[in-house]
């Protein structure tokens, strides 16, 4: 098989009948953070949370029905197995997915809750996906692979049908990538419409198996992989795709964890949306583009995220941030001495949301014992205030690392 405009224009086609609109949002707010003009295409609000679902329902459409009766059998970390596990809800067809045994509880559950059996294997994805496949030749089932599938990336291409649709002069599409069926379909699709198009693969710097792949000019295993963008935490690309990403893909970027977690607040305050950490890839790349006055798309691919992660990030995003930070002051060990610290903070608007008070610090207490403070600050410069004020009072405050 080979990826053409027609089998696109089918895939189109046969997606809409289980997929939501999902209209671009222009971000007032990243168009003036890079001078270029920022569109979001949100595939987190899709039914699934994701959108795997586009890939998995085409590639079932494409199945025989002796396929799909044998049962359908996939790895995934989430995304990919909510998609088909509702595609063979769908066609009223039996699922299992493989999971890693790192995926986020509100995955497992909603995989679960469409239908599917789910099997928890394995600490990253390859080691679910070489424990599916073995589970599929052993019983027999119809294997759906997440990434390394021309009709599931035909699939995912069908989101660079209506992004040209809907901004046909746009310049620059940043794309996910994990293993790579998402930036395959969509580079793919976009140079087939307009060449002119620049696609842009987006890694996490812990997991960059495309970009370590394309450098060497063939399919590279990753020794290891560590970031928080668990759906796109994958040793090895596709070896079927990988012809197509090396053609039409322009460039890869990679961002760093602490750039996503900055990102997730970003779209949380100023967008009220919830992205995972994989689908902000692409919002974190957009101040790595040197471009000005262009029309750039990032699209968001899943906002599959459980409450506990979500909590993690926002605490450590507002740390990145200088909106909360803490500071140890050595103080004697004198009544009043507390009360005067505080009105320093108070009279920078500080406000304290943490204290913690040890005695022990030194020998004699007399001479000193160690005040933590925790507090909430607007950012870099009031902190560097509510500091300075401490100074001129005669402390000596030093930065620790924050608690919450």
């Amino acid at each position: 098989m080979e990826l053409t405009l027609e089998k696109f224009e089918e895939a189109c086609e046969v997606v809409k009948k289980v997929t939501m609109e999902t209209k671009l949002v222009y971000s007032d707010y990243f168009s003036a953070q890079t001078g270029n003009r920022v569109y979001l295409k949100p595939e987190n609000m899709q039914f699934t949370g994701a959108y795997k679902l586009r890939g998995a329902y085409y590639k079932m459409s494409t199945l025989s029905e002796e396929e799909r009766q044998k049962g359908l059998i996939t790895a995934s970390a989430g995304n990919h197995a909510q998609g088909v596990a509702y595609a063979a809800k769908c066609y009223n067809v039996k699922a299992t997915i493989v999971m890693p045994t790192t995926t986020p509880l509100i995955k497992v559950n909603r995989t679960k809750g469409y239908g599917a059996e789910v099997i928890l294997y394995g600490d990253v994805y390859d080691e679910a996906c070489t424990y599916a496949c073995q589970l599929a030749e052993e019983k027999g089932y119809t294997f759906v692979h997440p990434f390394d599938d021309l009709d599931v990336a035909t699939g995912q291409g069908t989101i660079a049908m209506e992004i040209i649709k809907e901004l046909p002069l746009v310049d620059y599409i940043l794309v996910p990538i994990g293993g790579g069926g998402l930036a395959t379909g969509v580079s793919t699709l976009a140079k087939l419409l307009n060449p002119k198009i620049q696609v842009i693969g987006v890694e996490p710097a812990g997991a960059n198996c495309m970009q370590a792949s394309v450098k060497a000019g063939k399919v590279m295993t990753l020794d290891s992989v560590n970031t928080i963008a668990d759906g796109t935490a994958v040793k090895t690309p596709g070896t079927k795709i990988f012809p197509y990403i090396s053609r039409n893909l322009d460039d890869i970027i990679t961002v760093e964890d602490e750039e996503l977690v900055v990102a997730f607040l970003d779209m949380v305050e100023n967008h009220k949306m919830i992205v995972e950490n994989s689908g902000l890839l692409t919002v974190a790349a957009l101040k790595h583009l040197d471009i000005r006055n262009k029309k750039v798309v990032s699209i968001l691919s899943g906002g599959n995220m459980d409450v506990i992660t979500m909590s993690s990030v926002v605490q450590q995003g507002l740390v990145l941030r200088d909106r909360i930070f803490s500071v140890s002051v050595l103080l004697p060990d004198k009544p009043g001495e507390l009360s005067r610290v505080s009105e320093v903070i108070a009279k920078q608007s500080g406000n304290v949301i943490k204290l913690e008070h040890n005695q022990f610090v030194s020998i004699n207490r007399n001479a000193a014992v160690e005040l933590r403070i925790t507090m909430e600050a607007y950012g870099t410069e009031h902190k560097n205030q509510i500091i300075q004020a401490l100074e001129e009072s005669g402390y000596k405050p030093r930065v620790v690392r924050a608690s919450i």
